[in-house]
C-alpha cells in the first residue's frame, strides 16, 4: 500500500513536470529546477507602482530579483512562507540627517531604519552635509552600512566652504567657484543639490544663486530638493521661489517635508498644495515629501532666534547676546514670535540634560524667567535642539493623500540614548503604512507603500530599485500587515518599529524573521546620468 502511494506521488510529480516543460517553463524532465539564492512565497505582493496587491512568489539571486509569479514557482532554492504577509519594494527615505551616523561604527547598521522597512537613505539634505561626496563614498562602502546611501549636494556646506556664514551676495568668483564644487559632486555620484533656507548661511543666499547652482544640477539630470524660505505665513512665497528655480534652470523640484509650521499659517498648506498643482498641470516637475507627525524638529537657534543674531554662525550669535543692547533686542523679537509657536520641548540639551522632554513654558516657570531669558541662556551654554508642535494634523493627513507626496522622515540613523528626539526617526514609515494606511484609511494601503517606494524611486530616476520587478535590485521589505505599526513616541521616542518580518538589501538579508542579522551590505548608490529622461512622478 506504501508502494503504491509512492508509485502515484512520482507519476504524478513527472506529470506535473511534464506539464511544465510543455507550457514553456524552465523545467525538463529527468533536469534539476535551477537554483537561486532565495523565493519568498505565498505573500501579497505591492510592486511599488500604486497597483493593487496580488499573490506572488519572487525569486532572488545574485542580488536581483530574477523571476515573478510562475517562473519563480519554478525555481529552487532557501524558501520563506510570506503567507499572510505583505511583501514590498525596500522604502526610499528621500530625506534624511544620517550623514555622520551612516560612517560611524555605532550609527551604520542604521537598524531603526531597517526596522521600519526602509533599504535606501538620501543624506545631504536641508543644506548640511559632506560636500566631498568621492570621499564620503569611499567611507560608505569600505566600511559598509545596513542601508544603501544616496547624496544630495548640501548648498549650505559649499556655501560656508566657499565664503563662510556672511550674509551676503556671492562675488562672480565666489559663485564659480561654488559651480564647479556641485559640478564636482553630481560627476562623484551626487543626485542633486539641496537647501536649506531657513538656516545660516543658506538663508543669505539669493534666488540667483540658487538658480546658477540648479543649473549646474540640471546638466546631469538631478533634482533641486528645498527645505523652502518659510514653512510659516512665508509659506506660499516660499513655494513661488522653488518654482521659480525650477524653471529657470530647469530641473525638477522637490520640496521637503511640506508643512504649514506656526498658527498664523494654518490653513496655507491647501493653497500651496494647490499651487504645487498647478504647476503640474502646466508640464512643471515638482514633487514633495512630508512626516506623518504635527511636529517638528530642529534646533533651538533656528526655531526661535532671528535669521540676522545667527549670522556667522553659532560663536558670533554668542557674541552678540553678550551685548546688552543686542540680547534685549533678540530677546524682543523671541518673544514677538512665541505667541505663534506652539509646544517646544528640549530633545537633547548637552549642558542640561534633566531640562529633556520638558517645555521652554515648564522649565521657565520653573526657573521663574521668561521663556526669552530662558532660550538666550541655553543657547549661551551650548544650546539644544527641540520638538516644535506647530502643526494641524487635518493638513498632515490632506498632504499625504496627494500622489505626489513622499514619505520621508526627517530624522537620521540612530541607536537608544538619554536624548528624547522626534520619534520619526523609528517609526514614520510604518505610521504611515500601518496608522494612517491600514488602520485609519486616510489613504490606500497601495498609495502608502508607493510613496514610500516607487515613487521616491521615480523622483530620483532610478530605474532599478522602488520596484518589485524582475531585473530590479533585491532590496526588499516583509512585514506583516497586522503588526507593522509605530511603537515611538514623543515621550518614548527610541522604541523600534514592530511588524517586519524580513528585509533584504541587494538580496542580503538584513532582518530576519523579525531580527537584524547585523549585514552591512549597504552601499553607496551613485546617480549618473544616463541621457535618459527620467519618469515624471
Amino acid at each position: 500500500m506504501i508502494r503504491g502511494r509512492r508509485r502515484s506521488i512520482f507519476i504524478a510529480a513527472c506529470a506535473w513536470l511534464s506539464v511544465s516543460a510543455f507550457l514553456g517553463g524552465q523545467l525538463l524532465l529527468g533536469q534539476q529546477p535551477q537554483r537561486v539564492d532565495w523565493l519568498l512565497v505565498g505573500g501579497t505582493v505591492y510592486d511599488g507602482s500604486g497597483g493593487e496587491g496580488q499573490p506572488l512568489d519572487i525569486a532572488i539571486d545574485d542580488g536581483k530579483i530574477v523571476a515573478l509569479g510562475a517562473a519563480a514557482a519554478q525555481l529552487a532554492g532557501t524558501r520563506i512562507d510570506c503567507t499572510g504577509l505583505v511583501v514590498a519594494p525596500g522604502f526610499i527615505d528621500l530625506h534624511t540627517h544620517s550623514d555622520r551616523a551612516i560612517v560611524s561604527p555605532a550609527g551604520r547598521a542604521n537598524v531603526n531604519y531597517l526596522l521600519q522597512g526602509c533599504t535606501t537613505i538620501v543624506t545631504g539634505n536641508c543644506g548640511f552635509g559632506p560636500v566631498d561626496v568621492a570621499d564620503y563614498f569611499a567611507a560608505i562602502d569600505q566600511a559598509g552600512a545596513g542601508t544603501n546611501v544616496a547624496h544630495l549636494v548640501p548648498h549650505g556646506s559649499l556655501r560656508s566652504q566657499v565664503m563662510g556664514k556672511e550674509a551676503r551676495r556671492a562675488s562672480p568668483e565666489e559663485l564659480a567657484r561654488m559651480e564647479q564644487l556641485v559640478e564636482r559632486a553630481m560627476c562623484d555620484g551626487a543626485c542633486g543639490l539641496s537647501t536649506g533656507l531657513i538656516y545660516v548661511p543658506g538663508s543669505f543666499a539669493d534666488t540667483e544663486e540658487l538658480i546658477a547652482l540648479a543649473r549646474v544640477v540640471a546638466r546631469y539630470r538631478g533634482i533641486y530638493a528645498s527645505h523652502i524660505r518659510d514653512e510659516g505665513a512665508g509659506l506660499l512665497q516660499a513655494i513661488d521661489e522653488a518654482l521659480r528655480i525650477g524653471r529657470e534652470a530647469g530641473v525638477p523640484v522637490h520640496v521637503s517635508h511640506i508643512k504649514a509650521s506656526g498658527k498664523d499659517a494654518w490653513g496655507l498648506l491647501h493653497v500651496a498644495l494647490e499651487k504645487i498643482e498647478l504647476a503640474r498641470q502646466a508640464g512643471q516637475t515638482v514633487t514633495a515629501d512630508q512626516y506623518p507627525y504635527a511636529a517638528s524638529s530642529t534646533s533651538l537657534e533656528a526655531t526661535l532666534f532671528p535669521t540676522w543674531a545667527r549670522e556667522g554662525g553659532k560663536k558670533s550669535l554668542c557674541a552678540r547676546l553678550q551685548d546688552p543692547e543686542l540680547r534685549r533686542r533678540i530677546e524682543q523679537e523671541i518673544a514677538g514670535v512665541l505667541p505663534i509657536k506652539g509646544r517646544i520641548q528640549i530633545a537633547g540639551c548637552d549642558a542640561h540634560p534633566e531640562f529633556v522632554g520638558k517645555s521652554l513654558d515648564e522649565l521657565a516657570a520653573a526657573q521663574g524667567v521668561s521663556v526669552p531669558e530662558l532660550a538666550v541662556a541655553i543657547q549661551l551654554d551650548g544650546g539644544a535642539s527641540v520638538v516644535h508642535f506647530g502643526m494641524q494634523e487635518e493638513e498632515v493627513r490632506l498632504a499625504m493623500q496627494r500622489p505626489w507626496v513622499a514619505t520621508a522622515s526627517d530624522g537620521g540613523a540612530r541607536i537608544p540614548s538619554d536624548e528624547q528626539p522626534h520619534p520619526r526617526s523609528y517609526g514614520t514609515f510604518p505610521r504611515k503604512i500601518g496608522r494612517y494606511a491600514i488602520r485609519e484609511h486616510v489613504i490606500g494601503l497601495a498609495q502608502a507603500i508607493r510613496s514610500a517606494s516607487g515613487l521616491p524611486a521615480d523622483i530620483l530616476g532610478w530605474k532599478d530599485r522602488g520596484y518589485i520587478r524582475a531585473g530590479c535590485v533585491a532590496d526588499v521589505v516583509v512585514f506583516d500587515p497586522e503588526r507593522f505599526l509605530d511603537q515611538a513616541t514623543f515621550d518614548a521616542p527610541h522604541r523600534y518599529a514592530t511588524g517586519v518580518r524580513y528585509v533584504f538589501v541587494a538580496g542580503v538579508p538584513a532582518v530576519f524573521d523579525g531580527v537584524p542579522t547585523g549585514a552591512l551590505a549597504g552601499r553607496a548608490i551613485r546617480c549618473r546620468a544616463d541621457g535618459a529622461e527620467p519618469a515624471r512622478p
